[in-house]
């Protein structure tokens, strides 16, 4: 237990700090806010009673701690292209964002493991040659590219999906779910190679172990052995691993959304940093940091519960 208190404590301490960095790069990057709201209709009575409604008038740290609280309520200051409320317009493409992420991992997760123990159980033969010779191809192939491969012929040939026609949730749950079905493809591919040779590498050390020769010698069958016990003690770095992976995914997707045309997250942090719409890219930044962070965090508490053996330090009770 004060092992997870102390993770969440790292945590929430990282956060913070990360999101005070960002705050302070983008406060100075982004000069005048309310002469980018304004622009060509700035006047001096303008921008000082723009000024004063943005609270740029107070303090650095002051305008932090507001910024910190929005995230806690919604208020995440205002676009200077929409003028909207930020969390107004990220909310609703986080979400899909997430969703897309969120297919792409479980994607991961169902193929890699299955296939990575039948490459470690046939490790050495001709079909696992040309299996690893395939894994490797398909780890050295960025999403992207994938991502235009698969639009060429699942879209234009074989007209599966219409390219750049999302449906949305609200008017077809099913359909949306199909269209991104494609794009996490895409982002899992190379993931899925990742995770197969690192759980084959895993999985073929472990089975070195005195364990499990003497599993082995007692009759007990391979295949089992293999599930119950040697996949257990592969986890640990399997799962530091996929919590690595969730978070590229995540990164991943702000460039797939580009080439599906999926109007996520990875499209508006692009059409932001064009405008130069400073309060969004800040807020999606932090986000995306959030993410990778809390992954790591997670991963760790994990590897606690699957692995009795590195508790035993002292401190995870």
């Amino acid at each position: 237990m004060r092992y997870t208190v102390k993770k969440l404590t790292a945590f929430l301490f990282t956060m913070v700090v990360v999101s005070l960095l960002t705050f302070i790069a983008f406060d100075l990057i982004s000069g005048d806010p309310a002469q980018a709201m304004l622009g060509t209709e700035a006047t001096p009575e303008k921008l000082a009673a723009l000024r004063e409604q943005l609270g740029l008038n107070q303090p650095l740290l002051v305008r932090y701690g507001q910024w910190l609280a929005g995230f806690f309520t919604g208020n995440l200051g205002t676009s200077y292209s929409y003028k909207l409320p930020v969390g107004q317009l990220i909310a609703p493409k986080l979400g899909l964002t997430l969703c897309l992420s969120f297919l792409a991992f479980v994607l991961t997760v169902i193929v890699s493991i299955p296939l990575g123990m039948w490459s470690a159980r046939h490790a050495g033969g001709r079909a696992d040659a040309l299996f690893t010779t395939l894994n490797q191809f398909f780890m050295a192939v960025p999403p992207f590219f994938t991502g235009l491969l698969f639009t060429w012929v699942f879209s234009l040939m074989l007209g599966w999906f219409v390219h750049g026609k999302f449906p949305g949730f609200g008017q077809d749950a099913v359909g949306s779910l199909w269209y991104l079905l494609f794009p996490a493809m895409a982002l899992a591919l190379p993931r899925i190679a990742m995770t197969v040779r690192m759980l084959r590498s895993t999985i073929l050390s472990e089975m070195n172990k005195d364990y499990v020769r003497t599993a082995i010698s007692r009759g007990n069958d391979w295949g089992m052995v293999l599930r119950r016990h040697v996949l257990k003690n592969s986890l640990v770095p399997v799962v530091t691993f996929l919590a690595q992976t969730m978070a590229e995914i995540v990164a991943g997707s702000i460039v797939v959304e580009q080439v599906f045309a999926v109007p996520g997250l990875g499209r508006l942090l692009m059409a932001s940093i064009s405008n130069r719409d400073y309060p969004v890219v800040q807020v999606i930044v932090v986000i995306l940091a959030l993410w990778v962070v809390l992954a790591g965090t997670l991963a760790d508490v994990i590897n606690r519960r699957i692995d009795p053996r590195l508790n035993l330090g002292g401190d995870a009770q």
